[in-house]
């Protein structure tokens, strides 16, 4: 099967422009002879490089509600989404890649081994607040950013990104207004696409200017979207189904009951609608999902409407048991400045329903993050079950 399996490759035009980054340099090696690459998020070292097995990419999830999952895919399955990037946004050859984190998060990983495969520079900085590109040759200047949208603020805190930019994808999160505003005073000829995926399905949808308030955009291309395993007609929540060549092939280890596949199609749990142009709009994961009083509560939707609220930078919705409603909302908050959170309550209060409400609205120096920059959901569990 090995002979049979399209491999990873680094283009002669690809150069490391920080080679003393953990895993880098054992990175590039495995990709350019073949071996199987196992990313990890645990460990001393981010990457292990396997010569003696067949090519397949394994890596950790994030566990941001949950212990990690190890999530098995082919080569192509990511080298499929290269030739998009490429033809779509003319990216290759004269292009430098900046990127933060460790390379046992899928989306540095991502891209680090697209810029290597399409012949693009490469900078891997862990830390984005000391992502300085600009203290070395012009050259060095990055042309395209992936990053989360907390690295995103890191970074554009502290640094700035220079004239060549062109292109910032953003996944992980939904970018808010303040960021996606600061980065375009900073970096004004570059263009921001927001993406939604998740590791078992890679990308999913990608937004632009054009994309609603509230939806995370259309169908990636050679992505095929269903709500509802039969396919709902528009403005129908039901389970999202995903068929695209991008697809995962199984869990190396760990596994999650909210993964289905069915005809071709896989389904991890997302509940949400498309509309009448084939906009995606998210309802929520179904393992998140709680009730209050009967009625079912999104947090991914509060979470939304309290993220485009002045003043906050950073939030994340928990439940925590009540004894009379079933569960009430408790909402952790990261704030610029003072909040007014009689607002706050009223406009969520207007935008899902009173018992979307949180309880509690609790503000915090810095939400706890895991490496990957995604909230610790368990950390803030725990949280929310002591006295405020």
């Amino acid at each position: 099967m090995s002979g049979q399996m399209q491999k990873f490759s680094v283009s002669a035009d690809s150069r490391v422009l920080t080679p003393d980054v953990p895993g880098l340099a054992i990175l590039r090696a495995a990709l350019a002879s073949g071996a199987a690459i196992h990313a990890r998020q645990s460990g001393p070292d981010p990457i292990a490089p396997d010569v003696c097995a067949p090519p397949w990419l394994t890596c950790e999830t994030s566990g941001s509600s949950g212990p990690p999952k190890v999530i098995r895919r082919s080569p192509a399955s990511w080298i499929a989404s290269f030739k998009v990037m490429q033809n779509r946004f003319a990216i290759g050859p004269g292009d430098t890649y900046l990127t933060f984190g460790s390379l046992g998060h899928s989306l540095p990983l991502y891209a680090v081994i697209e810029a290597s495969h399409l012949g693009a520079d490469i900078a891997l900085c862990p830390n984005p607040a000391r992502a300085d590109m600009t203290d070395g040759a012009d050259e060095h200047l990055p042309t395209v950013i992936y990053a989360t949208p907390t690295q995103l603020r890191l970074y554009l805190a502290h640094q700035s990104p220079g004239a060549k930019l062109r292109w910032v994808f953003a996944g992980g999160g939904k970018l808010d207004t303040a960021t996606r505003q600061l980065l375009q005073n900073r970096a004004p000829q570059a263009q921001v696409v927001e993406f939604f995926g998740a590791s078992e399905t890679s990308f999913i949808t990608l937004s632009d200017h054009d994309t609603p308030q509230g939806s995370v955009g259309r169908a990636y291309p050679g992505v095929d979207l269903r709500i509802g395993p039969g396919g709902l007609p528009p403005h129908k929540t039901a389970e999202l189904w995903v068929r695209s060549p991008y697809l995962f092939q199984g869990y190396a280890s760990g596994g999650s009951g909210d993964t289905e596949w069915r005809d071709g199609y896989l389904s991890i749990g997302e509940l949400g609608y498309l509309d009448s142009a084939g906009h995606l709009f998210l309802r929520g994961r179904k393992n998140r999902m709680f009730t209050v009083a009967d009625k079912n509560v999104f947090p991914e939707e509060i979470e939304a409407t309290i993220a485009r609220f002045a003043g906050v930078r950073h939030c994340a919705v928990v439940p925590r048991s009540d004894a009379q409603r079933g569960h009430v909302a408790i909402c952790f908050l990261e704030a610029r400045g003072p909040l007014d959170l009689a607002r706050l309550r009223q406009l969520c209060r207007t935008a899902h329903g009173a018992h979307s409400v949180p309880r509690e609205f609790r503000i915090l120096p810095e939400i706890p993050l895991l490496a990957a920059g995604k909230p610790d959901l368990t950390a803030l569990t725990r949280l929310s079950e002591t006295p405020a």
